[in-house]
């Protein structure tokens, strides 16, 4: 096992597509995954009936949340006894499943993920056909061509594919692999510094740059923003994490040990991550087009109830009628997209075409084809394109190509 790599949080992966059979459990009653015999490369010769804990998620661009069920897998060789009582040289490898809430959400064409993980449980993942979440696993795990019917297996998880960077940390945590990274260096100094809670978002943020001193968004805007975020993302979670401990434990002390008191309180630690994310990003674009002298109005309304992240170079220009609508620019961010980038259409109507700025990685061809015929033009710090298809990097635009489009109309 090599830190920093997918070998810290799995022994090996195997995906295949599901076939009809395999996908209908109403319709079909052998409850096996077909082609089942790479398999071996991370689970062995199974001896008996080997039942492996297993946590079930489907997955799907159209919900935030996913399907999750708990259950097992087992593991076994149908013709062990055969070879046992009469000799017959002969091995057929079966996976059996239950019938649950994922399995009856899967279709014929889904991707099928069994992965290992190194406490011995396994994960089975179904992804939706053609959904960015399905690309984001293949791009993750290294696969490519899936057009035979058996299961394609990776049982060595420590080359450069496998380095888990920013794009890598966000799709596991899609699957709840949760990679944990803490800054404790820090900790004492946030303490102290927001005297022991969490503080606004923007000064939480001006923080969060402050730690990173050998980046300057005028040389490369790219670069700066990944690294505030990431930065950004490990201290929140290294205050949070103390500071989650901290109220457990005032809470067990407390005479009160109702359930609900507990669920209320990590109901709010996840409230709090989850509108942090969005503003994080607003925060350090904000700065990246302060530094690069772009003028700007934030969450101003355009239309109806509707506020963009950012109108360019004002929403006062933006308002008046005869200042020239091919010099005005919406940017719009989303932390991570799935179908959410419509929400953007109907806003700031003078401006047809849209700059959405995500920090989601290999979202769907389906989805990014949809987005140019709506006119929406993606923008992704640039360690995020590799994870697109060539044909898809090609209409890609960088944070600094976005700034040079944005200088040219102010000026």
């Amino acid at each position: 096992m090599k830190r920093g790599f997918l070998s810290e949080y799995f022994v090996g992966v195997a995906v295949k597509r599901l076939s009809a059979v395999e996908a209908d459990v109403i319709a079909s009653h052998q409850h096996e995954f077909n082609g089942v015999q790479g398999l071996r490369q991370i689970l062995g010769a199974p001896v008996g009936k080997e039942r492996y804990p297993a946590r079930f998620i489907y997955l799907t661009d159209q919900d935030d949340e996913p399907v999750v069920d708990e259950g097992f897998l087992t593991w076994y060789d149908s013709r062990e006894r055969a070879r046992l009582t009469r000799g017959v040289q002969r091995h057929e490898l079966r996976l059996y499943f239950p019938t649950n809430s994922v399995s009856q959400c899967a279709a014929e064409g889904d991707l099928l993920v069994i992965a290992k993980r190194a406490d011995n449980t396994l994960l089975a993942i179904v992804a939706e056909l053609g959904s960015t979440i399905e690309r984001q696993l293949l791009w993750l795990f290294g696969f490519g061509d899936l057009s035979h019917p058996g299961f394609s297996v990776k049982s060595e998880l420590e080359t450069d594919q496998d380095r888990i960077g920013f794009a890598a940390r966000a799709v596991l945590e899609t699957i709840g692999v949760r990679v944990e990274e803490n800054a404790p260096n820090y900790l004492d100094d946030m303490l102290q510094r927001f005297e022991g809670r969490f503080p606004h978002s923007h000064y939480f943020s001006e923080y969060a740059r402050s730690a990173v001193a050998d980046l300057d968004s005028r040389e490369d805007p790219d670069a700066a923003l990944m690294a505030w975020i990431e930065r950004e993302e490990i201290l929140f979670r290294t205050l949070e994490r103390h500071l989650l401990a901290e109220s457990l434990q005032k809470l067990r002390a407390s005479s009160s040990s109702e359930p609900d008191a507990y669920m209320a309180l990590t109901m709010s630690f996840q409230q709090r991550r989850k509108s942090r994310a969005a503003n994080t990003l607003e925060n350090h674009v904000a700065k990246v087009l302060a530094d690069h002298g772009i003028t700007y109005s934030r969450r101003e309304v355009t239309e109806g109830e509707r506020k963009p992240n950012f109108i360019l170079p004002s929403i006062d220009c933006y308002r008046d009628v005869a200042f020239d609508a091919k010099l005005l620019t919406m940017l719009a961010l989303k932390a991570s997209c799935k179908d959410r980038w419509r929400q953007i259409l109907d806003a700031a109507a003078r401006i047809p075409d849209k700059h959405l700025l995500t920090l989601e990685p290999s979202i769907s061809e389906k989805q990014t084809c949809e987005m140019r015929s709506k006119r929406v033009q993606l923008i992704l710090p640039v360690a995020l394109h590799p994870t697109y298809s060539i044909d898809q990097r090609s209409w890609l635009m960088s944070l600094a190509q976005f700034l040079e489009l944005a200088k040219q109309r102010q000026s």
